[in-house]
């Protein structure tokens, strides 16, 4: 059967013309369970030939639809509308072809643009320093050390800490840890760049796999008989990839060197997929599959599990994608047939077909057992959280924790639709408690309600068995890999975190390509839509390359989230605290006091402002603060050991031992409190002494010497001079009362 080029059918997507040498041409398979997502029930192959021209050194393709019209007609396989869905697939794609030229179609070239631009997004925050949390999980973090046993990763958490210890969040990610320790050892040190430019590369290769990923999403499976799949819907998965790749959302994750756990646990998620559909590629019989890819597939999740928690709801993916693509099901029609009480819906034989009872049984034996080896690798105890990480999960209301886990998935929306209003941290009264549904802000969650009940019905009951499986996998591609951070199964530790929405953008990049399509297809203003697509592209792109250089340093970043969230105690601690790093202490001060305004009970920014109010000799208010945030948080053992330090200064020597005593009971392992015990203990034995015998030399001057080594060079004078007096001719106090004069000579110079 053969076809001219007059009887090419423009809407399907072609490769375009260009030099090539003389390949095989090979024929392509239409073998029913894999042809674009299971449009036919024929079990006969059907080859269509690609078209080679010698004469223009051009690739056609056939008039695949006037085939499939052919073969369901001579077949007379399946429902109404399956002969027209693969029409249907290919007039959606086509819509963008005023917006996709022809010469990005080919695979190299469509993956290198959607690399590249992927990279040049996100390049500028290759020399960033370690920000935020990158101290505590990387600088800070015993794991990425040589001397650490390897084996210790796998029994601590993502911080360092012991998953089996009271204050560890249960963040279990070892195979991340293991790259950042890698890092550590090939780069010959904490090196930020190293760490950088693996997380930008990191990301490249997802969007790159994602080309892949959006072309079976969108064209469904189809294979040439030498097991080469094809991609029926090239503009589209490239679209949707070029959305993905250069979306501000993920800055955090890219910029951010602990947003690797996110990059490594969506380039598994995506080859566990990419897995499962190669369960599929060498069968020419309906039904059969490949139980290898599968169990491989199941193991990909359960790595991208060890890589970020999220990774493991892939396996949900994977099942919905089984059941209408591989399986065909047609929930409309299952809806219709409850509705008559069709008796054909009691019969298995429906699940058995093709093996689909036994696939998804492996699904969730495998997810089961993933999910319970890691339950009793965490303790078998959730994470404990404060009520400042999350405030909506200690609302007393069961319909207050609703109408606020609602508006942060509002939220969450928002920021995938408009992201622009973006922030390292979103905790500490960032977004107030919805306390009434007299709130305006209800409004925003019943939007978001409004649009995914609508994107629901017509993913369930649409006519369009095309329109009906894009937009069914592109909810599930949303929705799923949020499941996690949803608050529904356990609480989370933060309210909004743009990190965790790496994985579910790309279900938004999905179904916003659909709408694309489909505004193309209905309106005459084409090169309307195409402008107002690169202008998306555009935006995004520059939003990406200034967000990454606010992510370059943490007082850039730290600033920049004082006009996204001015109620965020968190955010003034942070500038404060960066501040008093530079020895700033007038301005962090200031940010300080915002901190503990805006939160009465951040122990933290009372405990930092304290030290500064006790560095500056201000001891009074320093021990009222002090004082307040051991009372707060009880077992704040720098707090109590702070508070020491304040009480020895203002000679109240028995409350600092026992502050000290105290700080010891909460962290055994606590040198620096050990030191100021020994050092108050022997202070006070000598001012004892000296009370009890005021003339003698030598314990003055060894209270001078005690003084001398704290920096108490006042009270070190002092001494040393009455030691003197005493005892004129003791050599010892003469040489270190030298050595005292000549340090306040030069800070009186230095200070002149």
């Amino acid at each position: 059967m053969g076809f001219s080029r007059q009887e090419y059918w423009s809407g399907l997507p072609c490769l375009p013309s260009r030099d090539l040498p003389d390949p095989e041409i090979e024929p392509m398979s239409l073998t029913s369970p894999v042809l674009a997502g299971g449009f036919f029930t024929t079990s006969t192959t059907w080859e269509a030939r690609l078209l080679y021209k010698p004469a223009t050194k051009a690739l056609m393709c056939t008039d695949v639809v006037s085939l499939i019209s052919q073969v369901s007609s001579q077949q007379n396989a399946g429902p109404r509308g399956r002969q027209g869905a693969a029409v249907r697939m290919a007039e959606w794609d086509a819509s963008l072809d005023h917006v996709i030229p022809s010469s990005l179609l080919p695979p190299f070239w469509a993956k290198f643009l959607v690399g590249f631009a992927s990279l040049m997004c996100f390049a500028r925050s290759y020399d960033g320093d370690f920000v935020f949390d990158d101290s505590e999980a990387i600088v800070n973090n015993k794991d990425l050390r040589a001397e650490t046993p390897l084996g210790d990763l796998w029994h601590h958490d993502f911080w360092g800490s012991r998953l089996s210890s009271n204050t560890s969040h249960k963040s279990y990610r070892p195979l991340t840890v293991l790259t950042f320790r890698m890092n550590y050892y090939l780069s010959g040190g904490f090196h930020p760049v190293s760490f950088h430019v693996v997380n930008i590369a990191l990301h490249g290769g997802v969007c790159v796999l994602l080309v892949d990923v959006f072309s079976v999403l969108f064209g469904g499976l189809q294979y040439t008989s030498r097991g080469r799949r094809l991609n029926l819907a090239p503009r589209s998965s490239l679209l949707a990839a070029l959305l993905f790749a250069v979306h501000p959302v993920h800055t955090e994750c890219v910029a951010g060197v602990v947003g690797r756990a996110d990059l490594l646990g969506a380039l598994f998620f995506l080859l566990s997929f990419l897995g499962y559909c190669k369960a599929f590629r060498e069968t020419n019989k309906e039904g059969t599959h490949s139980t290898f890819w599968v169990l491989l597939s199941i193991l990909l999740g359960a790595v991208a599990m060890l890589c970020k928690e999220q990774g493991i709801t892939v396996l949900g993916l994977n099942a919905i994608f089984d059941i209408l693509v591989i399986g065909k099901l047609n929930v409309l029609e299952i809806v219709r047939k409850l509705l008559r009480k069709d008796r054909s819906l009691e019969s298995p034989g429906m699940l058995r077909t093709g093996g689909l009872l036994f696939r998804m049984t492996l699904l969730a034996l495998g997810g089961a057992g993933v999910l319970y080896v890691r339950w009793k690798i965490m303790g078998t105890g959730p994470p404990v959280f404060t009520e400042v990480d999350n405030p909506a999960s200690f609302a007393d209301s069961v319909l207050v924790r609703a109408i606020n886990y609602n508006y942060y998935y509002s939220l969450n929306a928002w920021l995938l639709l408009c992201p622009w209003w973006l922030c390292f941290d979103w905790s500490m009264g960032c977004i107030p408690l919805i306390k009434s549904v007299g709130d305006w802000r209800v409004i925003a969650l019943a939007a978001l309600w409004f649009c995914l009940i609508g994107l629901i019905c017509q993913a369930l009951c649409s006519e369009d068995s095309h329109k009906r499986r894009i937009l069914t996998l592109g909810l599930g591609f949303l929705i799923i890999p949020f499941l996690p951070a949803s608050n529904l199964f356990f609480r989370v530790g933060f309210v909004v975190a743009e990190r965790v929405l790496y994985l579910p953008s790309a279900g938004y990049c999905m179904l916003l390509t659909f709408g694309f399509a489909a505004l193309s297809k209905h309106t005459k203003k084409k090169k309307l839509i195409a402008a107002l697509i690169l202008g998306i592209l555009f935006l995004n792109t520059l939003r990406c390359v200034v967000r990454s250089g606010e992510w370059r340093s943490e007082d850039h970043l730290f600033r920049s989230a004082l006009s996204v969230c001015p109620l965020n105690a968190k955010v003034h601690y942070n500038v404060g605290k960066n501040l008093a790093d530079k020895g700033n202490q007038t301005a962090a001060i200031r940010y300080y006091r915002e901190a503990v305004r805006l939160n009465p009970k951040y122990v933290h920014a009372m405990n930092n402002l304290g030290n500064i109010l006790k560095e500056r000799n201000e001891l009074q208010e320093a021990e009222e603060l002090l004082s307040l945030a051991v009372q707060i948080q009880p077992d704040f053992a720098a707090a109590w050991m702070n508070l020491g330090i304040v009480q020895n200064s203002l000679k109240r020597f028995q409350a600092a031992e026992q502050s000290y005593r105290t700080a010891i009971k909460h962290r055994r392992k606590y040198p620096d409190c050990y030191y100021n015990l020994g050092r108050l203990e022997s202070e006070a034995l000598f001012l004892k002494a000296i009370k009890a015998h005021p003339n003698t030399a030598s314990y003055h001057g060894n209270l001078a010497v005690l003084y001398h080594r704290w920096g108490h060079l006042d009270l070190a004078k002092k001494h040393y001079e009455i030691s003197l007096r005493l005892d004129p001719t003791a050599s010892g106090t003469k040489e270190n009362y030298g050595l005292l004069r000549r340090k306040l000579e030069q800070m009186q110079k230095k200070n002149v």
